[in-house]
């Protein structure tokens, strides 16, 4: 199989690329590389520096590269920037998309994998969080994906494209190769790791939530689990494969979730000295808890995280980091 990932020079498109080459596809990467990192994509694979949005590049390369599938992991993904600049999301995350899927659908490209996000629930009413739960978007984000899921269901309806989206929370965690690097850095861990450097506190907003500690629980997965599904994702949409007939939604998950104060822990544990942090307030739209219930990707995908533990994740995203980047952050290799 030949497959296009767009963002593939980013954190999970990258780990993905790695995944697919080792199970002998060929990839083709675009990527704009305006968060994305040029020494993240393999040399076995070609890179495309273009916006999938663009639809000359976009067009031209898929008549060039006669690509199987796509593997469409390129968004803006901030939360706080979609509530700043909405208008920013729906160009890229919705009209470039819908970009992509007309490029697509004149070059005969009917199998598309979509790297979505379980922020299309919102603040859901029940926790594990089912595909069957109303998607109800608290922020821009949340709302541009589930506006780019319900276009690749009616594209199904109406072309025939065979797709499916893969909901899920925090990705954490590193390959060899590959790791998290963002600038600014959201994320929990790598700013965990980040503080067991530098000395410098990281906040923990909120310590007050109806949990056992106080600190919001969430579910985290393994970005090479991830990558796995993807992998398998893509395989499903195999014209004769009975796993998806249109547009398949899977959450993907532990079936658990980790407060912030046990991901602190486990953090500190895996560093070996104390995370220096200090607690803050609230951040608006933060629900106590948020668990994906990945019982379909078991039963309809066959996949099931194999890197399940914080160990796991943070210990791979502290040996790469430690590998890939010096002092002030920056990558080095």
């Amino acid at each position: 199989m030949r497959v296009l990932v767009t963002g593939g020079a980013g954190y999970v498109g990258s780990v993905s690329v790695e995944r697919l080459l080792e199970a002998g596809h060929e990839v083709v990467v675009l990527d704009d590389l305006t968060t994305g990192h040029r020494e993240a994509v393999p040399s076995t694979s070609s890179l495309e520096v273009a916006s999938y949005g663009d639809a000359e590049s976009v067009g031209r390369l898929l008549e060039r590269a006669q690509v199987d599938a796509i593997l469409h992991c390129a968004a803006r993904s901030l939360v706080s920037e979609s509530v700043r600049d909405p208008a920013r999301y729906y160009r890229d995350n919705v009209a470039g998309g819908i970009v992509l899927l007309e490029a697509a659908r004149h070059a005969g490209v009917g199998r598309i994998v979509f790297s979505s996000t379980a922020a299309v629930y919102g603040a859901p009413e029940t926790t594990p969080i089912p595909e069957t739960a109303p998607l109800r978007p608290i922020n821009a984000y949340g709302e541009t994906k589930r506006t780019f899921e319900g276009a690749l269901r009616f594209y199904g309806e109406a072309f025939g494209l065979r797709s499916v989206s893969l909901r899920y929370f925090n990705v954490a965690g590193a390959t060899e190769r590959n790791g998290e690097l963002h600038d600014p850095e959201t994320h929990l861990i790598p700013n965990l790791l980040r503080a067991a450097e530098t000395g410098e506190p990281i906040t923990i907003f909120g310590d007050d939530y109806p949990t056992p500690d106080g600190t919001c629980i969430r579910d985290y997965i393994h970005v090479a689990d991830l990558a796995d599904a993807h992998l398998i994702a893509l395989e499903a949409t195999a014209p004769d494969d009975a796993r998806t007939d249109a547009a398949l939604v899977c959450n993907l998950g532990i079936g658990e979730g980790f407060s912030v104060r046990q991901v602190v822990d486990a953090a500190a544990v895996v560093v070996g000295r104390p995370i220096p942090m200090t607690n803050g307030p609230r951040r608006i739209g933060d629900p106590p808890v948020l668990v994906a219930a990945p019982n379909r990707a078991h039963e309809v995908l066959g996949w099931t995280a194999a890197r399940p533990t914080l160990e796991e994740m943070i210990g791979s995203a502290w040996d790469w980091r430690r590998a890939h980047l010096d002092a002030s952050g920056a990558r080095i290799g």
